[in-house]
C-alpha cells in the first residue's frame, strides 16, 4: 500500500511539472533571427518566431533597444527600425527591418522576451559597394598589337571579385587582379589582350555573398598599323646615307690646297682683274705672230695699257683647253 501511495505521489508530481512547462513555453522563443549580409544603403530583415502569450518583445542592436512590440502595437523610437507580424499556425513571428543600412549598422542582432532569460540573436553584416572605372575610356589601338586595358574598383567593402567580359575578336587575352597597396578597399584588374577587330570588353565587381555586381564597358576601336611605315623609313634611311656622303666629301675638300691645280671655271673679277699681264710666249695664242701689231707703251707702267690700246681679251671656258684670243687695236 505504501508503494502505491509514492507512486501515486510521483505521478502528481509529475503533471504538476507538466503543467507548470507548458505553462512556460506560451512565452518561449521558438527560433531565433539568423545571420544577414546587407548592402550599404539597402534593406536587413530579421525574424523571431515565438509561442503564444507574450506580453512584450524587444528587438535590440549590438546591446541598444531600438523596437519593442506589444500585442497591439509596435513602439518606434527610430523611423529607420519598423516592425512586421505574421501568424504561423499557433505561433507568432516577428519582423524588425532595418532601412537604410549604414555601415555603422553592423554587430549583433538580439530578439528576447520580457520577464524571459531566453533570447534569439544573429549578426549584421554590411556591404559596400564603391566605384568602377576604366580610366582611359573608350581606346583605339593597333590591329594585332598587344594592348592593355586597366580597371580600378575604389572603395568596397570588401574587395569585389574583378573579372572580364570580351566582345571583340582576339588571338590572346589574360587578365590579373590585385589589392592596392596603398589602399585596402580598392583593387586593380589590367587587361592584356590581342585584338583583331573592333567591339567592347567589359569589368564585372561581383560581390561575393550577396550575389550582387556593378560592370563598365568601354568600346574599343581596332586600326590597321601605317602602310608608309616601311617606306618613310627608307626614306630616312636614304636621306643618312646622303648627309653622311655630303659630310665626307666636304671633310675631304678642307685638307691641304694643291697648288699645282688648275680650275677650268670661270673666274670672278678678284680673281682676273682688268691689269692683268697678257702672255709671254705668242703660241698660246690663236692669232698668228706676224699680225700682231704692237704699239709703243704709253706711262712707265708696264702692267697698265693706254687707252687706244688696250686689248681685249676673252677666254673659252668650254674646252678643257685654254684658248686665249688677242687682238690689239
Amino acid at each position: 500500500m505504501r508503494d502505491a501511495g509514492r507512486c501515486r505521489g510521483i505521478l502528481a508530481a509529475l503533471v504538476v511539472l507538466a503543467g507548470l512547462a507548458a505553462c512556460g513555453s506560451s512565452n518561449e522563443i521558438i527560433e531565433g533571427p539568423k545571420n544577414v549580409t546587407a548592402l550599404k544603403g539597402s534593406e536587413a530583415r530579421f525574424n523571431c518566431t515565438i509561442s503564444q502569450g507574450w506580453k512584450l518583445i524587444m528587438w535590440a542592436l549590438k546591446g541598444t533597444v531600438v523596437l519593442s512590440i506589444t500585442p497591439t502595437e509596435p513602439i518606434i523610437t527610430n523611423d529607420r527600425f519598423t516592425a512586421m507580424s505574421y501568424e504561423e499556425g499557433s505561433n507568432f513571428i516577428s519582423e524588425m527591418i532595418i532601412h537604410n543600412v549604414q555601415l555603422s549598422d553592423a554587430g549583433q542582432i538580439k530578439c528576447s522576451l520580457q520577464n524571459s532569460d531566453r533570447d534569439g540573436s544573429a549578426f549584421l553584416s554590411v556591404q559596400v559597394m564603391g566605384r568602377l572605372f576604366i580610366p582611359e575610356g573608350s581606346l583605339v589601338v593597333m590591329e594585332d598589337k598587344p594592348c592593355n586595358v586597366t580597371c580600378r574598383a575604389l572603395g568596397w567593402t570588401p574587395l569585389p571579385r574583378l573579372s572580364w567580359e570580351i566582345g571583340v575578336p582576339v588571338s590572346h587575352s589574360s587578365y590579373s587582379s590585385v589589392r592596392e597597396p596603398e589602399d585596402l578597399q580598392s583593387a586593380v584588374s589590367v587587361l592584356a589582350l590581342t585584338p583583331q577587330g573592333n567591339g567592347t570588353v567589359t569589368c564585372v565587381a561581383e560581390m561575393k555573398r550577396l550575389h550582387v555586381h556593378k560592370s563598365v564597358t568601354v568600346n574599343l576601336t581596332v586600326v590597321q598599323p601605317p602602310l608608309e611605315s616601311s617606306y618613310q623609313s627608307e626614306i630616312r634611311k636614304s636621306a643618312n646615307m646622303k648627309t653622311n656622303k655630303d659630310t665626307s666629301g666636304t671633310k675631304l675638300k678642307s685638307g691641304n690646297e694643291n697648288y699645282g691645280y688648275s680650275s677650268d671655271e670661270p673666274r670672278t673679277t678678284s680673281e682676273w682683274p682688268e691689269t692683268a699681264s697678257l702672255p709671254a710666249r705668242s703660241s698660246e695664242s690663236s692669232v698668228p705672230e706676224q699680225r700682231v701689231s704692237r704699239q709703243p707703251y704709253q706711262g712707265s707702267d708696264q702692267h697698265q695699257l693706254g687707252p687706244a690700246s688696250r686689248p681685249q681679251v676673252s677666254f673659252n671656258v668650254a674646252s678643257p683647253k685654254k684658248v686665249r684670243n688677242v687682238t690689239l687695236v
